[in-house]
């Protein structure tokens, strides 16, 4: 599988009780898709998993087959802290039709790079897909290091990496050693830099409420190979970005900019809190500005 384009981790819509909102559910995919985004992302961080029992998780797998109905490959995370359960997320993301998986380092076990691996290659063997791999030091305390990377680029499944860490030093390694492994961009406000190092592809959370312009972003750099205009669309988005990033309140605001679209995404599930009125209105403001600037760079309206 090539990993290229805007892959949506997509948010899990939920009613004031935190059952999930099934309407708003198919709105966002079809929001998504026709958007023109390439993949969606089920049980990634930005969908609460976390905060999920794995019957639900396992649910949303189902839904979200149903919804997508092979229009965008469906990638399914298989975060979880013991290995027995990432397995059995694996097991059933192949019973409800996944495309590939997301593979992260297990949290708050903090493994070393060789159990790092063995962990990957347990899920792999279960699954036999492709596999986004996605080092999160900031949330997981280690790196997927070279020697969990050594061991995992053996196998053809291990094909991209969605790299979080914020360290420009790995993204230089990671296009220079490791060329066999698809660099993704994990890290929102390096996106520029990341292109420019070869990446094809952001995962991006925002492209939940704003797919318009990180696909305007992507396309410049990617595509067209414009750094330029590169340049003044990540220039119009990095206000966004800060607003994303401060404060712990990330997917808030997510849910939030998908509501500013007319899809109610609901609360966020405890221990979260939904956003004030303060950072509603701060959030609308900066996404009206970014939206007005890069209809004005592209010349397509948003």
């Amino acid at each position: 599988m090539q990993f290229e384009g805007i892959y949506t981790p997509i948010v899990t819509p939920y009613f004031d009780d935190f059952t999930v909102n099934e309407a708003a559910l198919a709105q966002t995919v079809d929001h998504l898709v026709g958007a023109g985004v390439h993949g969606i992302i089920v049980a990634g961080s930005t969908g609460e998993y976390y905060a999920q029992t794995m019957e639900e998780r396992v649910a949303m797998m189902g839904m979200c087959r149903d919804l997508i109905a092979g229009r965008v490959p469906m990638i399914v995370g298989t975060g979880a802290i013991r290995t027995e359960d990432s397995v059995e997320y694996a097991r059933q993301a192949v019973a409800h039709g996944a495309d590939a998986l997301l593979v992260a380092t297990p949290p708050y076990a903090y493994p070393t790079g060789r159990e790092i691996a063995l962990h990957a290659l347990a899920i792999d063997r279960a699954a036999n897909l492709p596999v986004l791999l996605y080092n999160y030091p900031g949330r997981m305390s280690v790196n997927m290091d070279e020697d969990c990377l050594d061991r995992l680029g053996r196998s053809p499944n291990f094909c991209a990496i969605k790299e979080s860490s914020g360290d420009i030093n790995r993204v230089h390694m990671l296009a220079r050693d490791y060329p066999h492994i698809a660099l993704s961009c994990g890290m929102d406000d390096q996106a520029l830099e990341f292109f420019a190092w070869g990446a094809r592809s952001w995962v991006c959370a925002g492209s939940n409420f704003a797919p318009e312009a990180h696909i305007a972003l992507y396309q410049a750099c990617a595509v067209e190979g414009d750094f330029t205009k590169g340049r003044a669309i990540m220039s119009a988005m990095l206000p966004l970005m800060s607003v994303l990033e401060q404060g712990g309140k990330f997917v808030q605001c997510i849910k939030h900019g998908l509501t500013l679209r007319g899809i109610d995404a609901g609360p966020p599930r405890k221990p979260l809190q939904p956003l004030n009125k303060d950072d509603k209105r701060q959030l609308a403001e900066v996404i009206r500005t970014m939206n007005t600037t890069i209809s004005g760079i592209t010349g397509v309206k948003i």
